[in-house]
């Protein structure tokens, strides 16, 4: 798999969406677990008419998303970086900076969210929390394209976190995916598209440090073009309790994923009962 995935960042980016657009449909049609969690994620979020306007450009970008990694992570980050080719809210980077605090970057799965730690990292030291994949093939991608430079890597662990709270001390950015379902004892019920989801807390806890949040994403320009780097504040504050925080983070990026909904993993599992976590009530 390593080897072909080198082979694959060797071709052009538009030759990898196109090849991506065809893998999202083979995964769509001979997998019906998948094709459920996907409508099923969409129709809640989007409604039936939302759904039937996005369904088939949300199928081919989840395959694209999938090959995009091979140029991301197995070409070197100015290359990666190079495909950034336009960025809006660059001075919210900027006025952290000024101020010496540390900066939270909060990256759902939308667009390519892999692209936008490697385009930080060219500008500042930035770590960012992963959890570490069961295939030691992956694990080793991982590594090698994550770990670069100004880019460091912390396993969700109690190590990990502790990595990150260091990084916001020392007055730089740490990167987190707030919408990844965590591991029993590491999250709360939130409403998230007015349904309960099992949602990680340490995003919340992360900006009790007094550090600046950052809303990011990376969208896909059409034809391989490469990516739009959007960075936007919350709208609205978050503060209050870590529940409170957790809950006001959801969402913002219910906001960000309505901004492109056709660019949003929907096939990702997001409302499951992990394993030893009480099912919630159907509405908090």
């Amino acid at each position: 798999m390593i080897s072909l995935f080198r082979l694959l960042s060797h071709l052009p980016l538009a030759w990898l969406h196109r090849l991506g657009a065809v893998l999202g449909w083979l995964a769509w049609l001979f997998s019906p677990t998948y094709r459920r969690h996907m409508h099923e994620n969409m129709v809640l979020a989007l409604g039936a008419d939302g759904t039937r306007r996005v369904r088939n450009a949300a199928i081919a970008h989840a395959g694209r998303t999938a090959l995009e990694l091979a140029r991301i992570w197995l070409r070197p980050v100015e290359d990666a970086a190079a495909s950034v080719v336009r960025v809006s809210g660059w001075e919210l980077v900027e006025a952290a900076v000024r101020e010496g605090k540390g900066t939270v970057f909060l990256t759902p799965h939308l667009g390519c969210f892999e692209v936008t730690a490697q385009y930080v990292s060219t500008h500042l030291p930035v770590t960012v929390l992963y959890r570490p994949p069961k295939q030691a093939w992956l694990q080793t991608l991982v590594e090698l394209g994550r770990a670069r430079a100004q880019l460091r890597i912390a396993a969700a662990d109690l190590s990990g976190v502790r990595a990150l709270l260091k990084a916001l001390k020392r007055g730089e950015a740490v990167g987190i995916l707030p919408d990844q379902a965590p591991k029993v004892g590491e999250g709360r019920w939130m409403t998230f598209f007015g349904k309960p989801a099992y949602t990680m807390t340490l995003a919340a806890r992360l900006t009790e440090s007094g550090a600046f949040v950052i809303m990011v994403w990376a969208e896909r320009l059409p034809g391989g073009a490469g990516y739009h780097f959007h960075l936007q504040r919350p709208q609205q504050p978050i503060r209050g309790n870590t529940e409170e925080r957790a809950q006001s983070i959801s969402y913002e990026i219910e906001y960000l994923i309505r901004q492109c909904p056709e660019q949003y993993l929907w096939g990702y599992n997001r409302y499951k009962l992990p394993r030893g976590v009480e099912a919630p009530p159907e509405r908090l």
